[in-house]
């Protein structure tokens, strides 16, 4: 079975109260990558990966990657952990005029079907459409959303070229599967401090159903509607710099009843990072049960540089000037460009250098492919391999890799201790989607 029928399977048992799901990892990182292709290994499951508007599009996006490249990225990593190619479902997520919401709708409509074309044309199965944007030219009050008939109208636009796009390059593949809804959490997590955050309403649910139904069946794309699994709602979770908003099914109770009238439509739910085992668990078997999770896998990742950082001092004190100084590195590389923070960490110069650091906003994420911070990792790596990580610095600031080391699972090198502290994020997810969540492999 490939990776799309897999993931309907899924799906389907959800909804058949099976408890079951999938994560979906919304990172271009190649450590984030392969550590989750680890896991699904480990699980003998599918792994979704999904690239963003901003991150993947025909220009390249700001991983400098199109579409088309992305998917030879992602089969490479695949080859170098020896995970079969055909278990990786790829979606894309977001697809609409995001990145030209500064250009007027004919513009920007037009390079959203490129983008569409880009993305179906590469192989991505798993297509969310994303219209709900403001763009220069359209009318309303901009403190509220755009409305649903002109987002549905553009997704069934959107649609249509996705469809006669499959149809033309990859008929000799399964039909794509759609993702719709507009109710997203902010990018990157809450940037103000807040009590608490609303989950969507049913009505709100319901109308997004079925004024986009309305507009494929008007467009004549009654197949491509048979063929959408999942509605974006906010369930309520989100997280900010410090602090994270619990899923409660008390408050998203009318919501979870509200997806019972639909046969075949479960709920994808964005920003679920750093929920608990069980928020998780629950967020599943309440049928959220597409799990987007993108900073708290590169959060686990810097966790993990930072504290082999730490052991790298601790080994090398006698050889300063020969030490990486890989932290101290990535806070130069942040403040001179800080184009990628600034907006989200306001504060005083220490509150900043402290996010910097430790927001679980993760901006830090965006830095680590530069050149600078490139050498660092390479040469901190190369000091601990040839040092050698002693078990008593790893029981210290590596707890959970001390005892994965212990038991024989992993090594003592930097690459497999990186990996192994991803995976523990991976595998939280992989345990509350019911694809078993261990870590041996």
């Amino acid at each position: 079975m490939n990776a799309r029928d897999e993931f309907i399977e899924l799906l389907k048992g959800n909804k058949n109260k099976k408890g079951t799901g999938l994560y979906s990892v919304c990172s271009a990182h190649n450590y984030v990558i392969k550590a989750c292709m680890l896991q699904a290994k480990s699980d003998n499951s599918i792994v979704l990966i999904e690239s963003t508007s901003n991150q993947v599009d025909q220009n390249g996006g700001y991983t400098g990657m199109k579409p088309a490249q992305f998917v030879e990225y992602v089969n490479t990593l695949a080859d170098e952990v020896n995970f079969p190619r055909e278990k990786v479902l790829l979606g894309g997520d977001h697809l609409g005029p995001n990145a030209w919401q500064k250009l007027n709708s004919d513009e920007a409509m037009k390079n959203s079907h490129v983008l569409i074309e880009e993305y179906i044309k590469a192989g991505y199965q798993k297509i969310h459409l994303d219209a709900s944007m403001f763009l220069a030219d359209d009318k309303g009050d901009r403190h509220k959303a755009l409305a649903d008939e002109i987002v549905a109208s553009r997704a069934a636009a959107l649609c249509k070229t996705a469809e006669e796009t499959w149809a033309k390059y990859r008929s000799e593949f399964p039909k794509p599967i759609y993702v719709i809804g507009t109710e997203v959490p902010i990018p990157g997590g809450a940037q103000e401090e807040e009590d608490h955050v609303d989950a969507t309403t049913p009505e709100d649910a319901h109308k997004t159903i079925a004024v986009t139904k309305d507009a494929f069946l008007k467009a004549g794309l009654d197949d491509a509607w048979s063929r959408v699994y999942g509605v974006v709602v906010q369930p309520g979770v989100e997280f900010g710099d410090d602090q994270v908003f619990d899923y409660s099914r008390e408050n998203a109770s009318k919501l979870i009843s509200a997806i019972d009238d639909y046969d075949q439509l479960v709920y994808e739910a964005h920003s679920t990072d750093y929920q608990t085992e069980e928020a998780l668990t629950q967020l599943v078997e309440d049928h959220f049960c597409i799990l987007k999770v993108g900073p708290w896998l590169t959060y686990a990742y810097r966790e993990a540089l930072f504290a082999l950082a730490q052991i790298e001092k601790e080994l090398m004190a006698n050889k300063i000037s020969q030490q990486s100084y890989l932290v101290e590195r990535l806070d130069e590389v942040m403040v001179e460009n800080d184009g990628y923070w600034k907006k989200y960490y306001p504060g005083t110069p220490e509150e900043q250098a402290y996010k910097r650091k430790y927001s679980f906003s993760d901006r830090s994420r965006y830095y680590w492919p530069d050149a600078t911070l490139t050498s660092a990792i390479n040469k901190m790596f190369t000091n601990l391999t040839n040092e050698g990580i002693s078990l008593s610095l790893l029981s210290q600031y590596l707890p959970n890799q001390y005892l994965s080391v212990r038991a024989g699972n992993i090594k003592a090198t930097p690459e497999e201790l990186v990996l192994d502290r991803i995976r523990d994020v991976a595998s939280i997810y992989a345990r509350a989607c019911n694809l078993k969540g261990g870590k041996s492999c």
